[in-house]
């Protein structure tokens, strides 16, 4: 029996109808559909509409459709069932009998996903944060482990100044944190339960939203019937803040890959997440970061997919709202199978760290620390950058690099110039003068370590929280 067909004299189009169901991927929301559906049973028994023997009823037979589907992907079959909400009562009613159909009374699918929904958006930022934190932990465990390493730092991608291999590392740990800080927002301003608010006018029984909000965690119920069964809002934000997400990944990627070439090469790719070539046995690709700049373009693509579905829509709910799910959940699956296996990589890759502090003693990445030793001397910032400008122009004529200049030939710059210049010129100095909150300088940088630490720890008491509520 369909849960519209009443009023029909004509069946669908046979292919039409395959064309139009929704089961194929809404199938997955049914664990959120049968704890909605608890929640709402237990409101109509409050409400006097299920007997106590009729509630027990239900609930075990929503209890057995769970046990069903945990036992065997395969049960979770049905070639007639329209969405996951008709699936439900087919199976209740098959179970407990016609009282199965008195679970409806008083709601509409309308609402059902909207909380199905927001239910699983829910569940999927617990997890997507519990992974941001274990690769924030490899990232900062990583930094530690790199102790006053030096790399150059870029900008335009060209050599700049030298940084500790943990400031750079760390910079990530920032990215990503910020990406948990969007999750638990957009968790927050979804936290609100549709059920009871019908097709779009709200209930027309005496349910206790406040009650059904409760039996599901929700914060409380949705202040409007009209956009609790129309909003996809929440929708759209999450994905948006895994497209930043995917976004910082990706970025990340592309530096390892740069980073793991002969021509630069900082960065050992780890065997057990790259491949060979089939024509050149000297390969070693790095798959796995391709793969993740690649695999982020479909969480982007999908963020536009919700835009363009949502941006004409007319209140309240609409067909097209259907078309939401499935970039949801490819955004979804996308982000939670990129999060594991980029902490898995940052956990094997090797550093080269000699390397990297080979590079930082050659081109001129020590200049603004040589014109800060001059404004510290009363020269005023910009003439003592051409000064040192042109001390760097010596040194390209003479093939050499600052501190190789002798004082004579620095003096014919500035007489401010000492035999202390060349102290601030070596690779502690430089790093040194950055003491400042954020900066490289070593201090800071621990600083820097153990914050990020406590940070990470909150992060993982928060989902260890809500996964536990």
């Amino acid at each position: 029996m369909k849960m519209w067909s009443g009023r029909f004299q004509q069946g669908l189009d046979p292919q039409f109808e395959r064309w139009q169901r929704s089961f194929d991927f809404d199938r997955r929301l049914l664990r959120y559909e049968l704890a909605a559906s608890g929640a709402h049973a237990r409101a109509l028994k409050n409400a006097g509409v299920l007997s106590a023997d009729e509630l027990i009823s239900i609930l075990e037979g929503l209890q057995q459709i769970g046990e069903m589907a945990a036992i065997s992907k395969g049960a979770i079959e049905d070639d007639e069932a329209e969405d996951v909400h008709h699936f439900v009562e087919k199976q209740l009613v098959a179970r407990i009998g016609e009282v199965g159909y008195k679970l409806h009374s008083g709601r509409s699918r309308n609402e059902q996903i909207a909380t199905d929904l927001r239910l699983y958006v829910r569940a999927a930022i617990d997890v997507l944060r519990g992974e941001l934190a274990e690769v924030c932990g490899v990232l900062t465990d990583r930094a530690e482990q790199s102790g006053n390493a030096a790399m150059p730092a870029y900008t335009h991608l060209q050599r700049a100044e030298p940084v500790l291999v943990a400031h750079w590392l760390l910079a990530y740990v920032e990215m990503f944190l910020r990406d948990a800080e969007r999750l638990a927002d957009c968790r927050k301003r979804l936290n609100v339960c549709p059920l009871g608010s019908g097709a779009v006018a709200g209930a027309t029984l005496p349910l206790d939203r406040a009650f059904m909000a409760g039996e599901l965690d929700f914060a409380g119920p949705m202040a409007n019937s009209i956009d609790a069964t129309s909003d996809r809002d929440f929708v759209l934000e999450f994905v948006n803040t895994l497209s930043l997400l995917g976004l910082h990944l990706s970025r990340w990627a592309e530096e390892m890959i740069i980073f793991s070439s002969q021509e630069f090469g900082f960065v050992q790719l780890p065997e057990a997440y790259s491949t060979g070539s089939s024509a050149m046995p000297q390969k070693k690709n790095p798959d796995l970061l391709e793969l993740v700049r690649g695999k982020t373009g479909r969480v982007i693509g999908s963020a536009t997919t919700l835009l363009v579905a949502l941006k004409g829509l007319p209140l309240a709910y609409n067909k097209d709202l259907q078309e939401t799910q499935e970039p949801l959940f490819n955004a979804t699956d996308t982000a939670l199978g990129l999060l594991p296996l980029v902490a898995g990589w940052m956990r094997a890759v090797e550093l080269d760290l000699e390397r990297m502090n080979e590079a930082v003693q050659s081109g001129f990445m020590n200049t603004w620390a040589a014109a800060t030793y001059l404004v510290n001397r009363g020269v005023p910032s910009r003439l003592a950058h051409e000064q040192i400008g042109k001390a760097v122009k010596v040194c390209l004529e003479q093939q050499c690099e600052l501190q190789d200049l002798t004082l004579d030939e620095l003096r014919v710059l500035n007489l401010a110039f000492s035999e202390d210049f060349y102290e601030c010129l070596k690779l502690a100095s430089v790093l040194a003068i950055h003491d400042v909150v954020g900066g490289t300088a070593p201090g800071r940088v621990r600083q820097g370590i153990g914050a990020a630490k406590k940070r990470i720890e909150f992060l993982r008491e928060e989902v260890n929280l809500h996964a536990h509520a």
